[in-house]
């Protein structure tokens, strides 16, 4: 295994966390200089262009508080729910020819990693507490961004992307994210994609998610951060994770409306003033899509309690959970076929639409 991960070969300058099988060491971690990484990379050598590779790859603020912080936050609650695996996306694994390597890019909890016994399974994912989800399985897995993932040019037989591009903010982020995934494959490799489409089964579903309005993109796509509030001193007793605890959990009920009343809601930059909601949802895809995690799940003493007093969480005392928002741009037909189209080594095999996602399989030339 030790021999397979050092022909991976991370592209990343930095150090990355590598979280292995729990029965070799938990975690390693591995680097490349700058030489060497610009050689894996094949990047580009002009002024200009590094610059606009850099600040592709650098995080928008949002991405960062909505995205990166939630993930870390509800992930074994998260990972509780996400069990199911869907049947096109079983149906591609299940395609592939035995002994293929298969890059899961945006992993999650790993529901996908070993799905095919008949190939190897490495994933990735930006939030460590998944990654340490992943690991407890067994499954080869380390900590990385979809748009630089840490894999050598033409590394594996195919690479899936499940509901990850939509939590990407720009279009050149959600551009280079396909175009590492077509990267890491070999030519021949297949890549598929999976994104939340606007026109959802359930049209309902839109009148329970945020909107965001333009204004989103100068308060949190530009490089500098909101104003946050300080977090808590307070230091609220753990809940425990069982539901027999259900009477613990009303008790500590006054502590958690103490440290959320009066706060402001920092990621209240929606849109309440359109006047026609369906015509509003044609054209927007830009939301904030809510987790609602138990009080019972919650790590009051931890980062629920600082996330409700520094705003980044709300309370919901009907439902009894604390609520998060994550940052979704949801795609309309047509537009992950329009983020490929200037992408001359990859080409489109198949297209559809499956259960409120759009979905694309790509073949690198």
């Amino acid at each position: 295994m030790l021999q397979v991960f050092s022909k991976i070969a991370t592209r990343n300058p930095h150090r990355f966390i590598l979280a292995s099988n729990p029965y070799s060491s938990n975690y390693r971690t591995a680097s490349m200089n700058s030489n060497e990484m610009m050689e894996a990379q094949g990047t580009v050598s002009t002024e200009g262009n590094h610059s606009r590779f850099e600040s592709v790859q650098s995080t928008p603020d949002i991405e960062k508080k909505y995205v990166h912080r939630v993930y870390d936050a509800i992930a074994p609650h998260f990972s509780a729910t996400r069990f199911a695996k869907w049947p096109k996306v079983a149906g591609f694994l299940d395609s592939l020819r035995p002994g293929s390597v298969v890059l899961d890019a945006g992993c999650g909890n790993g529901k996908y990693l070993g799905f095919n016994a008949d190939c190897f399974f490495i994933g990735c994912d930006i939030s460590p507490p998944l990654i340490d989800i992943c690991a407890g399985r067994g499954h080869e897995v380390l900590v990385a961004d979809a748009v630089n993932l840490p894999y050598r040019n033409n590394f594996g037989d195919a690479a899936i992307s499940i509901a990850v591009l939509h939590h990407l903010s720009t279009d050149a982020r959600r551009r280079k994210a396909i175009e590492e995934l077509i990267r890491v494959v070999r030519k021949g490799g297949l890549v598929l994609i999976t994104v939340w489409a606007v026109e959802q089964e359930d049209r309902s579903l839109l009148n329970k998610w945020t909107p965001l309005c333009e204004k989103y993109n100068e308060e949190w796509v530009d490089p500098s951060s909101p104003p946050v509030r300080n977090q808590s001193n307070i230091v609220l007793e753990s809940i425990a994770e069982t539901d027999e605890h259900i009477g613990a959990v009303k008790r500590r009920n006054d502590d958690l409306k103490r440290s959320s009343d009066g706060l402001e809601d920092n990621a209240n930059v929606s849109c309440s003033d359109s006047s026609n909601i369906d015509e509003h949802h044609k054209t927007q895809q830009e939301y904030f899509v809510p987790w609602h995690l138990p009080f019972h799940r919650a790590e009051i003493g931890g980062a629920s309690a600082a996330a409700l007093e520094n705003g980044f969480a709300k309370r919901d005392d009907k439902k009894g959970t604390v609520v998060y928002n994550r940052y979704y741009h949801v795609f309309v037909e047509g537009e992950l076929q329009r983020l490929v189209a200037g992408i001359n080594n990859a080409t489109i095999v198949d297209q559809f639409y499956d259960k409120s996602n759009w979905c694309i399989v790509l073949e690198k030339l």
